[in-house]
């Protein structure tokens, strides 16, 4: 036995052997490539195919931006000089690029207000989006930035802006008072005091205070103007939708039903016909000689349009939550307003996010919309001043394009935002 285990101790090894590479196929962009891309032979064949059709894409499309000319008074002149090749004349673009960001008539000399409000806008919503990193006290610009913003793109008065956002205290103090009964009934309560404070203050003229040259509402234009229109209905329908979720679900049967009728009536109209409304039919019901100025009117109706969709997306997200839930609300001895702020309505949002955001980048895209009600946004500007002008008429794929790529960057830095928002919220499963 002993000349046995002495035998075999001799095939033990004592030192481990050195790491080699792993082999070629299996390490860096070859394995990646195999795994990904010619794991079997369905996927081969499908990869083959693929790169074929972006090999024709490309060979169209790359003469046509690498021959393109970007410098020529019109498009006859783009053509002279292309003598026939193929080519894209985005002369039209560095020629028009102010009436495509800013309308053709904002002043030019004062592009400088609404590209320091576009600035700033950075500044108010990074303590939102990115709350882990940016200091709580920059929430206060945050506050004040959308009457700031308001007195750079329209100018005015500076006690107009200041007065609007004394309506919002005053309607904030009402909420709060009534919250604790519903927050329906708060959230309605604070609007209702908010009109009637702006509808005081409205009679007090304000002209030679404190003023800045006033642009007039139908001056704005171009890709500004959807901007405008996108960034306030997005953040005032949030909140108004997670009101009318709450007021669907409420007890009260008038509140219930009140919000039950107008989710499923806005619902069931088309967004251009509440734009027709807003810009013919609205006019009839207001007081003979009232000035109620058009893009408010777009505002009001493409929040209520947008309000009514992510109500709907937030009641999935309540219905979803456990009964549970509400409880463990109910045990602590949290009242209806504590609940939903700290259990109830964190956790439904959350689960909401995807179809929050999917509403946020339809209803940018749907402001292009406006155009059909003679409002000159970026769509408006390509088919009315540009095209109909003599120089460029017969310039379709280089606008268009570029239309194109200023809402796709805008669109895909929202859904990109929203995937990373899911996984900073994504706590339970980590």
């Amino acid at each position: 036995m002993s000349d046995v285990h002495a035998q075999s101790v001799g095939w033990v090894r004592d030192t481990l052997i050195d790491q080699q590479p792993p082999p070629v196929t299996e390490a860096g962009a070859v394995k990646w490539v195999r795994s990904n891309l010619f794991s079997t032979i369905p996927n081969a064949i499908l990869t083959l195919a693929a790169l074929w059709v972006l090999w024709r894409l490309l060979s169209g499309v790359a003469p046509w931006i690498l021959n393109g000319i970007w410098d020529a008074p019109s498009l006859s002149a783009c053509r002279e000089i292309l003598d026939g090749a193929t080519g894209g004349c985005f002369a039209v673009l560095a020629e028009r690029w102010n009436q495509l960001l800013f309308g053709f008539q904002y002043p030019s000399e004062l592009y400088w207000r609404p590209m320091s409000a576009f600035l700033l806008l950075f500044v108010a919503i990074a303590p939102v989006l990115f709350y882990k990193t940016f200091p709580r006290q920059m929430l206060i610009f945050t506050a004040i930035y959308p009457f700031l913003a308001y007195w750079l793109i329209w100018g005015g008065s500076l006690l107009t802006p200041v007065c609007a956002g004394l309506g919002f205290v005053i309607g904030y103090l009402v909420y709060a008072r009534l919250v604790t009964q519903s927050f329906a009934m708060g959230f309605f309560g604070g609007i209702a005091a908010a009109l009637v404070f702006w509808w005081i203050t409205g009679a007090l003229n304000f002209t030679g205070i404190l003023m800045m040259e006033r642009v007039e509402s139908r001056n704005l234009g171009g890709f500004m103007l959807n901007l405008i229109l996108g960034t306030v209905c997005v953040s005032l329908s949030i909140p108004f939708g997670i009101a009318l979720a709450l007021g669907r679900q409420s007890d009260m049967p008038i509140i219930k039903w009140i919000c039950v009728v107008f989710i499923e009536f806005i619902r069931g109209v088309p967004l251009i016909t509440l734009l027709f409304v807003a810009n013919v039919v609205l006019a009839y019901f207001l007081p003979p000689g009232s000035n109620f100025d058009l893009i408010l009117r777009v505002i009001i109706m493409i929040t209520m349009f947008a309000s009514a969709y992510i109500a709907e997306v937030i009641r999935g997200g309540l219905a979803a939550l456990p009964k549970g839930q509400y409880e463990a609300a109910d045990s602590l001895g949290l009242d209806y307003a504590q609940a939903m702020r700290l259990i109830i309505l964190p956790q439904a949002l959350k689960i909401s996010i995807p179809g929050i955001v999917n509403v946020a980048v339809g209803l940018f895209k749907d402001t292009t919309l406006v155009s059909v009600i003679s409002m000159f946004d970026l769509v408006g500007m390509i088919r009315g001043p540009i095209l109909a002008s003599t120089e460029w008429n017969g310039v379709y794929w280089e606008l268009l394009g570029f239309a194109a790529l200023l809402f796709f960057v805008t669109c895909y830095g929202i859904s990109q935002y929203s995937q990373w928002l899911e996984r900073q919220l994504n706590t339970d499963r980590r």
